[in-house]
């Protein structure tokens, strides 16, 4: 019957309650008041101090109030008015039950309070030897109903609403609470898919590169005595762990791969080839280059291709239409440095991105040993990508391999 609430909701309901009460006492102190009517005043002051705490009980307090006053024959005031409050929470924080019977109170108490005041009007006419017109008398019971329904059903109405809302509040809350969850589960679901992606460009990489290595080692071993010089140049550091990393990569490939298609690996003279192709799309794009990026691992340009390729993309969906992207690429002796620049839309549109491509960038800097940054930038949305320009996998550089394989041929 009673409901959890506030130590400070109750002193509130308490202290203006009180309140109410000595009010009402006071207005009733200038014509002397009886028992009855300081009873319907404690009574109606205690109900709305339970009117939080206990709709319930608030309300079978008032309706005994009620009955009280009628079965004395003492006519409606002022302190009645507090009735209004009860109804406000008896639909605000009542169980099912409870709000229904305040609604069949405040009908019911209309229809009664209605045929109670036109009685006492049939008996000060009876007591005054006066009869008024069945119009009127009609008209007043009518207009008893009206205003008696008004002030109980309109509190009733308006708890159902503070009802309604507080439900909506909640409701909300937990789909926010639910949304955030899912944000969750999704952002760990593309973290792992792109580390299967990356795994997989990382596979095709390796293998490829240990597959010429012991190639090359398998031929440096019968070229020993015949040139010692070629020989040493990849003997030294290659022959010993290129097998066992092969069949690692084997066993991993085939648990991977599924039935992804066997395509070539993007390096860096790709880009190119993606800025033609985002330029067909209708973006402008417009890179800048600085130092060489011959020397670099396939690890490392497949990097940049992938980080340049989801920037685009990015650029492409949420960016302002018509302006210029900047595409920045700064080949060092130990670092890469990729930086995206674009600006973005201004109206709120928003693409169909679900965020995932910033996760797997950020994945792909993290698993080489980079760092990425991502964000606005006043009017720009910025990339900013630096990586190291061998990775911790140790592979050897493209020029390195080609220029052995060359020197091989012309032997």
């Amino acid at each position: 019957m009673f409901r959890p609430v506030l130590r400070s909701q109750i002193v509130f309901d308490v202290v203006v309650a009180v309140l109410l009460g000595v009010v009402l006492l006071v207005l009733q102190a200038g014509g002397g008041p009886d028992w009855v009517s300081v009873g319907v005043v404690l009574g109606l002051t205690a109900s709305l101090a339970l009117r939080r705490l206990s709709p319930a009980l608030a309300l079978i307090v008032a309706w005994a109030v009620a009955v009280l006053q009628m079965a004395t024959w003492h006519s409606p005031d002022p302190a009645n008015l507090l009735i209004g409050g009860v109804m406000y929470t008896t639909s605000a924080y009542g169980s099912r039950r409870v709000r229904l019977a305040g609604l069949f109170s405040a009908l019911g108490g209309a229809m009664l309070a209605a045929g109670y005041i036109g009685l006492q009007d049939v008996q000060q006419q009876q007591a005054a030897d006066f009869t008024r017109p069945l119009v009127q008398s009609a008209q007043l019971v009518l207009g008893s109903f009206a205003g008696v329904l008004l002030i109980l059903l309109l509190p009733w109405l308006a708890g159902l609403v503070r009802r309604t809302r507080r439900l909506a509040s909640m409701s909300r809350e937990a789909q926010l609470l639910a949304e955030r969850d899912a944000a969750r589960a999704d952002r760990a679901v593309a973290v792992e898919q792109e580390r299967v992606r990356i795994a997989r460009d990382m596979h095709d990489i390796v293998a490829h590169s240990l597959a010429v290595v012991i190639a090359q080692a398998d031929g440096a071993r019968y070229a020993l005595k015949a040139d010692p010089a070629i020989a040493d140049q990849a003997l030294s550091t290659i022959s010993g762990t290129a097998r066992r990393a092969l069949g690692d990569v084997r066993e991993l490939l085939g648990a991977l791969r599924h039935e992804q298609g066997a395509a070539p690996t993007p390096a860096i003279d790709d880009v190119d080839r993606l800025v033609a192709e985002m330029g067909e799309l209708g973006l402008d794009v417009r890179v800048a280059r600085e130092g060489d990026p011959t020397g670099l691992p396939t690890t490392t340009q497949l990097a940049v291709y992938r980080i340049v390729q989801e920037s685009l993309t990015n650029a492409y969906k949420h960016g302002q239409t018509g302006s210029p992207v900047r595409v920045d690429l700064e080949y060092g002796p130990e670092t890469v440095a990729v930086r995206v620049e674009n600006r973005r839309d201004d109206d709120g549109r928003r693409g169909p991105g679900t965020g995932h491509g910033l996760v797997g960038m950020r994945e792909r800097a993290t698993m080489i040993g980079g760092t990425m940054t991502a964000g606005p930038r006043g009017d720009d949305f910025v990339v900013a990508v630096r990586m190291p320009t061998v990775p911790a996998s140790g592979q050897m550089p493209r020029d390195r391999i080609t220029s052995i394989q060359q020197e091989r041929t012309a032997r």
